[in-house]
């Protein structure tokens, strides 16, 4: 089994690459949907009231976002929670799937996480910061929160000297299918 690990700056097109890659033949594990899935856990939920005090869970992810606007320091306890709730899933992830030739992992933090030693290759998702900002805030996001986020993500220099292979999302969805493409043919000739 050839395990992709799938990671870049924040908004530079992970999700599509990874399902470029994926072909609907190969499995996709993503931390963003492991997350999004949380918020419906009792057991995150519990965890996420009573660290931060919450009186009651109603529009949780707001309240979260908000308390991270005000204080950077929060998004540290909130990965404090989830990143150890994604890994659990992700190892999950990897027992059922271990007889798939080919696994694709889309994980935003991988690198600052220090997540390499679980994937063959990593490919790194790179887009220049202002086209990334724009798609981030037509997703429905703000600014500030992206600020934080970015800020927390290693320098983008220091993820491509890791990588195995580097995509560039900066033009049109043609163009990003034809960078796919290539790395593709590359992973599987070698697989």
């Amino acid at each position: 089994m050839i395990k992709i690990g799938i990671t870049g700056s924040l908004a530079s097109g992970k999700s599509t690459v990874a399902r470029l890659i994926s072909r609907n033949k190969y499995p996709i594990f993503s931390a963003d949907n492991i997350v999004k899935n949380l918020y419906k856990k009792r057991i995150f939920i519990s965890k996420v009231k009573k660290q931060f005090n919450f009186k009651n869970t109603r529009d949780l992810k707001n309240k979260i976002k908000n308390l991270i606007k005000k204080d950077k320091k929060i998004l540290k306890k909130l990965e404090l929670i989830i990143h150890p709730l994604v890994r659990k899933e992700m190892r999950v992830f990897m027992k059922k799937k271990k007889n798939i030739k080919i696994t694709i992992f889309e994980i935003p933090l991988l690198i600052e996480s220090k997540l390499t030693r679980y994937f063959d290759l990593i490919v790194f998702i790179g887009a220049k910061k202002n086209i990334r900002l724009r798609r981030y805030i037509a997703k429905g996001g703000n600014k500030k929160i992206f600020t934080i986020l970015e800020k927390r993500q290693s320098k983008s220099s220091k993820k491509i000297k890791i990588s195995d292979h580097v995509i560039y999302n900066n033009k049109s969805i043609k163009n990003l299918k034809k960078n796919v493409k290539i790395v593709l043919n590359k992973i599987l000739l070698n697989a």
